[in-house]
């Protein structure tokens, strides 16, 4: 017998274990068959028993495995980097027009998070906003993709889709992301998470309640997670399993919000940011520092409302535009807000101590070769100045760090001041489980629910199919004569008298709260209708026939 183990990160990564799926491979002699479970279930191959026993490494599709074999070391060893292959082409084995609608289409997500991936490779993957679009197109151009979203923010890239085989999806979909950022495939894998459905599912949920940021129950991931679905109504490839995806995903990130305390002395990126700043400063901390905010947008909104916390009154602001930084001088009119052109940023750095860059460019502001030429910081700060890049991709360049003069601090060195009060923040996460919990059901119901859907559009095919028959024998035996007035008054009333007869079973078939149906009540509805009304019927040729009547009708 060969027992095969995947394991992949599941969940908020480092606050829950690693979850483990088991593949049990029955191998027998002068077996000639495989079947295969999709969902992880049981396989049998022909040849595969020997006395012999051995473990195999196993890296596809981003997962890793393992394997005890009773049999088959001389063919494992030759192929198992053909297994998995194996199993995802046995499963399509055969297939008919309907392959893919036995089996619910599977929701992933794929992506490198702070947690798992450094600064320098996220910034790779990193997709700007405008770039969404193309990229959701690009994804559901691939062979098994049916939807796609893409989530990009400073600590995290990742890809949501809604895949036909999820083996295929994987394959596919890691192969872009090598693709697009030029990142080896082999690299990749090394700091890629993959989750499948449910825990898909579930992490979108703890990602838009903050759960899964860098600093706990921060508010600006579910503003992002709200963009992403505002973004994704426009684009082609965001269809209704990822919008309904997303859109309970923000009402779970409200309710943990409102109802629980994760929000309460939550801290931003921005904030985290500052508090870095005041960690790295001399004692005197911001009372003498000249700062330098590069960018206007909201995390540098969020960097200057900290920074005024924190007894910091007087601040140059860097930007394109003037708009921008009027509007956060009219809003902390309380602080002195200096704003500068964008063309006079390296003698506004001479002239900082501390700098915080946030802008959206895609190529670093500063390099180690302009920043060597700079006059030293102030006394006050021993000398030295100081970057806080919050930016990714970044702003400033890596290599800066080589400057004796400068220090150099980015994203990942906020896990400085976020490891404080770990406990209160697990214990906090505790508490919005079970919100997460409910809206995972809810969530669920309603995807199940879909599958009422081709019921329902066969049903009302069925009856206008009926309905127009009918019309057509009557409108004929009441002549040619009769006058297109009296004429509509029929159609009309032969729409209301189906519209009628067809409320009842539609109802039956909607699973919402309203309902107070079961998911399982809903679906034997379903069966007994189709039973009843004969729907295992071709809706595209019922369809066809449907619009001969009413142009015959009409004419």
């Amino acid at each position: 017998m060969t027992s095969l183990t995947f394991a992949s990160p599941v969940g908020v990564l480092g606050l829950f274990d690693t979850a483990v799926y088991e593949v049990n491979l029955i191998c027998r002699k002068d077996c000639s068959d495989f079947r295969y479970c999709p969902l992880f279930g049981t396989a049998t191959a022909a040849g595969l028993l020997s006395q012999s026993r051995r473990r195999v490494g196993l890296n596809n599709f981003g997962v890793k495995a393992s394997f005890d074999v009773d049999g088959g070391s001389d063919f494992l060893a030759n192929h198992k980097g053909k297994l998995a292959s194996l199993v995802a082409l046995e499963q399509l084995k055969n297939a008919s027009a309907d392959r893919y609608t036995r089996e619910k289409s599977s929701i992933l997500v794929l992506g490198l998070t702070v947690h798992t991936a450094s600064v320098e490779m996220r910034e790779k993957l990193a997709v700007p906003e405008a770039e969404w679009p193309r990229a959701i197109g690009d994804l559901c151009n691939l062979p098994h993709i049916e939807e796609a979203a893409v989530l990009s923010t400073c600590n995290r890239m990742e890809i949501y889709v809604v895949a036909l085989s999820w083996h295929r999806g994987v394959k596919e979909v890691t192969e872009w992301m090598a693709r697009t950022s030029g990142i080896p495939l082999g690299d990749l894998r090394e700091h890629l998470f993959i989750l499948r459905d449910r825990d898909a599912t579930q992490h979108l949920f703890k990602v838009a309640s903050g759960l899964d940021s860098l600093v706990l129950g921060e508010g600006q991931i579910l503003s992002q997670v709200k963009q992403v679905y505002k973004v994704g109504q426009a684009a082609n490839g965001f269809g209704r399993n990822l919008s309904g995806l997303f859109k309970q995903a923000i009402t779970a990130g409200k309710r943990v919000r409102t109802e629980t305390s994760i929000a309460a002395g939550a801290v931003s990126v921005s904030s985290a940011a500052v508090e870095l700043a005041a960690v790295k400063l001399p004692d005197s901390g911001f009372a003498h520092a000249r700062v330098l905010v590069v960018g206007a947008g909201k995390m540098a909104k969020l960097l200057v409302k900290h920074l005024i916390s924190k007894g910091c009154s007087r601040m140059s602001i860097v930007n394109r535009t003037v708009q921008r930084v009027s509007e956060l001088q009219a809003e902390f009119s309380d602080a002195e807000l200096l704003f500068r052109p964008f063309d006079q940023i390296l003698q506004c750095v001479g002239e900082a101590d501390l700098i915080f860059t946030s802008t959206t460019s895609e190529t670093p502001l500063f390099h180690k070769e302009t920043v060597e030429c700079l006059p030293l910081a102030g006394e006050y700060v021993g000398y030295i100045r100081r970057f806080i890049d919050i930016s990714v991709p970044r702003n400033v360049s890596a290599c800066v760090a080589e400057v004796t003069s400068a220090r150099l601090f980015n994203v990942d060195d906020l896990k400085e001041v976020v490891a404080a009060n770990k406990d209160e923040r697990r214990r906090k996460a505790f508490e919005a489980q079970v919100i997460i919990q409910e809206e995972l059901r809810n969530f669920e119901a309603w995807r199940d629910s879909l599958e009422t859907v081709p019921t329902i559009k066969k049903l009302r095919a069925y009856a206008e199919h009926v309905r127009l028959a009918e019309l057509e024998k009557c409108l004929g035996k009441m002549g040619d004569d009769l006058p297109n007035k009296h004429r509509k008054l029929v159609e009309e009333m032969s729409r209301g008298i189906v519209n009628k007869l067809l409320h009842g079973p539609m109802t039956h078939l909607r699973c919402d709260e309203s309902s107070g149906r079961t998911v399982n009540q809903t679906l034997e509805n379903m069966q007994a209708l189709e039973r009843m009304f004969n729907l295992k019927l071709d809706v595209l040729s019922l369809e066809k026939q449907i619009r001969a009547r009413t142009e015959k009708i009409q004419q």
